[in-house]
């Protein structure tokens, strides 16, 4: 963020110059020479620690660009943002622009207001009446249900994750059982269909975590690292009580309007679609569903 004055009035206003997301962290962590040695990432860890985080600013896809909203777009314009990825967007709460989106911000403002897919999902959530019969649609239904799950497994190395969401620009992938029955390399992403999930690997998990304990932390496996994040005080809940945190999924045929309650109420960004039998059949993403929510709604304005 810069401060600006403003040249006729001499007040005050803020510009902003970039936006660091959890992924542009994991990003600029898992960069390396192409070195597998995970002692020399460790070590690096705390030199890499020690730059300007303006130097870490679009690492990730979403990251190039501030993307901002004006205070008049409408929701459906709104949710076309949304629907492209993008997780979160600036409004300038003064702006003297037209009702327009864009990818850059253009013009400074004395104040800023966050805006987030999961606020746009909780609007329509508490809305949920204006929006007819679309909710009671099954995610498979509707469009939403993404088939292509990438995951890793439960042998999987912290480091080699943070790599695998790096590499894959991912916020998070499903924890699956290790295979017995063919060999895999435990440091890449596999095809996660068909696979038993028994947790989530996310890059928020790191979100508050110390430089000390994120070194002790790299060379473990995934679950060993899940199991300590949940016992963490650095990672307790408000009443300071630490829990493990809950994998949250759903089947095929699941309503939309039940999907979004376990999203909203859970505060997760995607949720593991699993068949009859516990196994991976897909996701659904906040982006999935925004998608799919505006292209039901615009069909619905062209029949009326």
């Amino acid at each position: 963020m810069i401060l600006e004055s403003d040249k006729q009035t001499g007040a005050v206003r803020k510009h902003y110059i970039g936006m660091v997301t959890m992924l542009d962290i994991v990003a600029y962590i898992a960069d390396d020479d192409g070195s597998n040695d995970q002692t020399t990432d460790v070590a690096n860890l705390e030199k890499k620690m020690m730059v300007p985080v303006s130097s870490i600013i679009g690492r990730s896809f979403e990251g190039l660009s501030l993307w901002t909203l004006n205070p008049n777009t409408n929701i459906l314009d709104c949710m076309e943002l949304f629907s492209k990825g993008i997780h979160r967007a600036l409004v300038p709460m003064d702006s003297q622009m037209e009702n327009i989106q864009g990818v850059e911000l253009v013009e400074s403002a004395s104040s800023y207001k966050m805006l987030t897919q999961m606020d746009l999902l909780k609007f329509l959530k508490d809305h949920a009446s204006e929006l007819g019969e679309i909710l009671s649609s099954s995610i498979k239904e509707i469009g939403c249900l993404n088939q292509n799950v990438y995951a890793i497994t439960d042998r999987t190395k912290v480091i080699d994750a943070i790599k695998c969401l790096r590499t894959a620009l991912l916020t998070a992938v499903p924890i699956v059982e290790s295979s017995n029955d063919f060999e895999e390399d435990h440091r890449q992403l596999v095809d996660g269909e068909g696979r038993k999930p028994i947790g989530t690997f996310s890059a928020t998990d790191l979100r508050g975590c110390h430089l000390s304990a994120l070194q002790t932390w790299l060379p473990l496996r995934v679950l060993e690292f899940t199991e300590l994040v949940s016992r963490s005080p650095l990672f307790a809940s408000k009443e300071g009580v630490s829990a493990p945190k809950e994998m949250v999924s759903c089947q095929p045929q699941a309503a939309l309007a039940d999907v979004i309650e376990k999203i909203v109420s859970k505060h997760v960004h995607r949720v593991w679609v699993v068949d009859e039998q516990g196994l991976l059949a897909g996701l659904v993403s906040l982006t999935d569903i925004v998608g799919a929510l505006r292209v039901s709604l615009l069909s619905k304005i062209d029949v009326m």
